[in-house]
């Protein structure tokens, strides 16, 4: 495990545990969305490809003195889970009665490993206060976000284009750790930054 020895400034944080990304796949995921862009998508709030990271679990508000006890929860659950070869799926969307909300890519390769890791961080962390997660693991990189004002044939439209589109072929990249990453929120959108890192083993 690797800890920040950047001091904290807050005492309200908003955390979450994920899985960082390598530039490789980055790269990929923008020029994903470029090709997204180019063919027409309605106004949406693109995620900054340097800040797309594979969520594991979001712990929302957290007191900053109970970092070191999330951190320690979190230590054990990487042993005996080896990096994790992941690649680029099919593009697709979450919504609600509207239409879609969020744009995503799905991952392929090792997900068995993957969906183990997030239901080890889940019961690690449910004693600290955080309950399991209700909805079944699903595991994608969110790409974009459709704004409140958008109508609803723009977002048929997004859903149909995001069903025709797919992701660029790409060889599969490696994860290698699990990081409590720290979201900063600003008029920019949200900046990350990384508390703890516990390497798979």
């Amino acid at each position: 495990m690797t800890h920040d020895p950047r001091p904290l400034t807050h005492n309200i944080l908003r955390l979450f545990v994920a899985c960082e990304l390598p530039p490789e796949m980055k790269e990929s995921l923008s020029s994903l969305q470029e090709t997204l862009r180019r063919r027409g998508t309605p106004p949406l709030r693109w995620v900054r490809p340097e800040g797309i990271h594979l969520t594991l679990k979001f712990l929302g508000s957290v007191p900053q003195d109970k970092v070191g006890a999330i951190c320690e929860a979190l230590a054990p659950i990487v042993q005996g889970i080896s990096p994790l070869a992941l690649s680029l799926g099919g593009v697709g969307t979450f919504g609600d009665r509207r239409g879609p909300r969020v744009l995503w890519v799905s991952l392929e390769g090792d997900l068995e490993p993957l969906a183990q890791l997030q239901r080890r961080v889940d019961r690690a962390l449910e004693p600290l206060g955080f309950p399991p997660e209700r909805r079944a693991f699903s595991p994608h990189l969110t790409l974009a976000r459709v704004p409140d004002d958008v109508g609803a044939s723009d977002r048929q439209r997004l859903k149909e284009l995001a069903a025709a589109s797919e992701a660029p072929a790409a060889s599969a990249v490696t994860v290698r750790e699990v990081s409590l990453m720290r979201s900063i929120l600003g008029p920019g959108g949200a900046l990350y930054e990384r508390l703890a890192a516990f390497p798979l083993s």
